[in-house]
């Protein structure tokens, strides 16, 4: 088995609700809308987010991206009112960790140079 790609899921418990912070959060509508309660986003070096209505599981899900400039990333979503709710930075990366209005978490990253 070769596997070829990868879809994240985050599970919300209103996608109406929800959409408009993950389209200012990807700066973009979504690509796909496979269901009425989906919504997806394809990156394009590979993989999606998937979010989707499961009121059960709102707020557990956890997601990590990787992003070649956070600075700019983070500078780019605070005047939308979206800030990171903590920062770090380790041995091999530098993250900016965010929460939806359900409580995911969404995690940016970005490799320190020479780290991998």
């Amino acid at each position: 088995m070769t596997i070829t790609n990868a879809l994240a899921g985050v599970a919300v418990d209103n996608l109406a609700t929800a959409l408009p912070w993950y389209e200012q959060m990807f700066g973009r509508s979504a690509d796909a809308r496979p269901m009425a309660d989906v919504a997806e986003w394809k990156f394009s070096t590979g993989g999606w987010v998937h979010v989707f209505t499961d009121a059960d599981r709102a707020g557990a899900s956890s997601v990590t991206l990787i992003v070649d400039d956070l600075a700019a990333h983070v500078a780019a979503l605070e005047p939308l009112g979206i800030t990171p709710v903590s920062k770090r930075i380790g041995d091999y990366v530098k993250t900016a960790i965010y929460r939806d209005p359900d409580g995911n978490q969404l995690i940016f990253t970005q490799p320190l140079k020479n780290t991998y």
